[in-house]
């Protein structure tokens, strides 16, 4: 019935802000971009943004456990070197490059512009550790 994910849609508050970041920061390619939908190239599946979103107040707690939300994550050859690269970017990270035990990954994660959680992840050998 599906045959594969087409598309990502994050919905953004400030869509020059949040293509400065996925384009400029992250390093993304863009395809198009227009006021209220913007599209990256990441291989088979799109990453889009939608414009409009409005930035809610956190009660406190864990965001990235809130229902309804979701993060978005890149497989990366050598995440060491992603997390420094990104990093001298001027990338927030919210967790550095950690072993992920019994996980068989090495794990970074930051924040887009709207608190959007983007993991880094490297496949290691469940018996390498770091």
């Amino acid at each position: 019935m599906f045959r594969n994910l087409d598309y990502t849609m994050i919905i953004v508050s400030d869509m020059a802000r949040s293509v400065a970041f996925y384009r400029d920061r992250l390093g993304l390619p863009l395809k198009f971009e227009t006021p209220d939908w913007t599209e990256f190239a990441t291989g088979t599946t799109t990453l889009a943004l939608h414009g409009g979103g409005v930035k809610m107040p956190h009660a406190g707690g864990d965001p990235s456990k809130a229902a309804g939300s979701c993060s978005i994550g890149f497989n990366v050859e050598d995440v060491d070197k992603t997390f420094a690269e990104l990093k001298q970017r001027g990338i927030n990270f919210v967790m550095p490059p950690i072993q992920r035990e019994g996980e068989g990954i090495k794990l970074a994660v930051c924040l887009d512009p709207d608190g959007l959680p983007i993991s880094f992840a490297q496949v290691v050998s469940q018996s390498t550790h770091s």
